[in-house]
């Protein structure tokens, strides 16, 4: 079964390469450039998921975030075991932005693990379990040309 606490940190899932502001261009709503900010996190952290690359995982997360450390903690612990996690994707069910200035964002978003994630390893394919939709406050962080990074996740 998925721990609830990756639950927690899959609502999430730097934008690499988006190094924009979070504020809206005018006529843009600030809802669509924080939906396209979460998607492009998203699918960064499903890639170091899927190649194994703790190191890309962490360059997610601003330093000590406790998010971080708990994700960048559940990727080793595949690793150890030989596994990878291949087809993350998360399902956004609702978005709500709660603050952006150009540097921080601050999210209410209902996600679920959508099916189709599957640890893989040595001849080995297990999927994970079904997910249930959970909701959580995201902060991210602009940092230049690192992009956005997760400083925190709370219920």
């Amino acid at each position: 079964m998925l721990p609830r606490l990756l639950v927690a940190v899959l609502v999430l899932t730097s934008v690499v390469g988006c190094s924009g502001p979070a504020h809206a261009p005018a006529g843009v709503p600030a809802r669509l450039v924080a939906s396209d900010v979460l998607r492009s996190w998203d699918e960064a952290r499903a890639r170091a998921f899927a190649e194994g690359d703790l190191a890309a995982l962490q360059r997610l997360y601003v330093p000590g975030s406790a998010a971080g450390t708990a994700d960048v903690g559940m990727l080793r612990a595949y690793l150890d075991r030989g596994l990878r996690v291949e087809g993350m994707r998360m399902q956004v069910l609702a978005l709500d932005v709660l603050s952006a200035d150009g540097r921080r964002l601050r999210l209410r978003v209902t996600d679920r693990l959508a099916d189709g994630a599957v640890a893989v390893g040595a001849g080995t394919a297990v999927a994970l379990p079904e997910d249930a939709a959970s909701t959580r406050v995201v902060e991210l962080v602009g940092s230049g040309n690192r992009g956005w990074r997760v400083a925190s996740v709370r219920e």
